[in-house]
């Protein structure tokens, strides 16, 4: 069955569903029909970040974000490996967003931009993936001593739960950057208490 078909079946059902009796169900239909709705615009959002001017990419990199899927990932990753600084934040904004272990490998290279702020994203992204084995490339940005990077890493290692580096985030709590010792203490809130 093509897409669009499969679309249409599918957006039939889901719209009879919106007169049941039960609100959650009437919730449930709602959301998978608006889901329906952004993969039938792929191809438009797809279109529109090919040949559009930049805030037409950029709209159209957060609309393949609410999109989702796998569909959606060689777009985003070829546009977090583009030279476009613009394009390549929003890129890794939304691919740290979607949190898909397709999107790791181009994240993790993002790590080594040369652009610090492209660095921080990158650290923010990954920090959405509960994957221990990020710990050790995310902790050595924890001595960056910047307010940037230091602060990101201490938030993503959070997020993931990295107790291992429990005393480099208490050691962050007298930095110099108030935003480091604010995503220090709110790192050390979301650590595992053994």
């Amino acid at each position: 069955m093509k897409t669009k078909e499969t679309i249409n079946k599918r957006r039939e059902a889901l719209i009879a569903l919106l007169r049941d009796p039960d609100a959650e169900v009437i919730a449930a239909a709602a959301h998978a029909l608006e889901r329906l709705e952004g993969i039938s615009d792929l191809d438009e959002v797809l279109a529109a970040l090919k040949k559009g001017d930049m805030p037409t990419k950029i709209k159209s990199l957060y609309a393949l974000g609410k999109i989702g899927g796998e569909q959606v990932l060689p777009p985003l990753i070829y546009c977090a490996s583009r030279p476009e600084e613009a394009l390549k934040s929003v890129a890794i904004e939304v691919l740290g967003d979607l949190a898909n272990p397709g999107a790791k490998p181009i994240l993790v290279e993002c790590l080594k931009e040369q652009n610090p702020a492209l660095q921080a994203k990158a650290i923010a992204a990954l920090g959405n993936f509960s994957d221990p084995a990020l710990v050790p490339l995310l902790a050595g940005f924890l001595e960056e001593n910047d307010g940037l990077l230091d602060a990101e890493a201490a938030r993503a290692l959070g997020k993931i739960g990295a107790a291992s580096v429990e005393q480099k985030l208490i050691n962050l709590l007298h930095s110099p950057f108030p935003g480091t010792r604010e995503s220090a203490a709110f790192a050390l809130g979301e650590l595992p208490v053994k």
